[in-house]
């Protein structure tokens, strides 16, 4: 199997859509299943796994709604309120939908200890009751809270996406990879190879630019626990799926071909539990 671990969709909607700001003008639209059908078809994806964009339960039921309508949707990364009363009745709720896989909070906009905090610690320690994972969305300056987080709970399983955006377009690399290297050390945590063109120039990258980064994370989490993800349509904005798919293939062409099959879709199945 080839799964894309990481892709999203929406309605766009401006007045919900704040984050998808004038430079970013390209997002501005609709972006659907049939949109990305063609795509993972043309580069031979099975399948992909639709990972939450807006923080509602009603962006959760779009997702799931569109699961159900498209097999080649495999799993769905939904959202609910980690810190509601009512929290093991949600996710009670959601366990009922197959395809529903885990959860996220976009942490990235949050305070930068979020991930710490009690509250949440403690939401997302119900999680594993329910078989979901939690999908680790932060900016490499947040990872200390998020290591504080997998450290108390060791039995959750983790993955962080977009290998928790380090700043490429800088080219800031040695306070990243330290902490990267210790979340790895926790064999709870997986990680994405994703997101990472929209971390560099946009309009100006070359692969080179990307390869220490890379090594850090194939040194540190080994070919088992990192699975590719195009992060469409988000990566549009520096490069097109066919770009982001043959940057991540060109680098793993020195990979086995069993950890290139993890990592273009064997992780991601057993970190999700995908029903293929």
């Amino acid at each position: 199997m080839r799964v894309d671990s990481h892709q999203h969709f929406w309605h766009y909607e401006p007045d919900r859509d704040t984050w998808i700001t004038e430079e970013m003008s390209v997002l501005r639209r609709d972006f659907l299943a049939d949109d990305l059908g063609s795509q993972l078809a043309a580069h031979g994806f099975d399948g992909s796994v639709a990972v939450q964009a807006d923080q509602s339960e009603e962006e959760t039921r779009f997702l799931l709604d569109i699961a159900k309508q498209y097999p080649f949707v495999l799993g769905v990364v939904g959202w609910v309120d980690l810190c509601a009363g009512d929290i093991e009745e949600r996710l009670q709720y959601f366990s009922g939908f197959e395809r529903l896989c885990g959860v996220r909070h976009v942490a990235q906009a949050e305070e930068d200890d979020f991930l710490a905090r009690e509250d949440v610690v403690r939401g997302i320690g119900l999680l594993q009751d329910f078989n979901l994972t939690y999908d680790i969305l932060v900016y490499a300056q947040q990872l200390p809270a998020a290591l504080a987080l997998v450290e108390r709970l060791p039995d959750q399983h983790f993955v962080v996406d977009h290998a928790a955006k380090p700043r490429i377009r800088d080219g800031e690399i040695s306070s990243w990879a330290s902490r990267m290297r210790e979340l790895a050390s926790h064999t709870n945590v997986w990680c994405k190879v994703s997101g990472l063109v929209t971390e560099a120039d946009w309009g100006g990258w070359s692969s080179e630019i990307f390869r220490p980064y890379l090594d850090v994370l194939f040194e540190a989490f080994h070919s088992d626990r990192l699975m590719f993800g195009s992060d469409w349509p988000v990566c549009g904005l520096a490069a097109s799926y066919s770009q982001v798919v043959e940057l991540i293939e060109d680098y793993a062409s020195q990979l086995s071909p069993t950890d290139r099959d993890g990592l273009f879709g064997g992780n991601a199945v057993g970190f999700y539990g995908l029903q293929v």
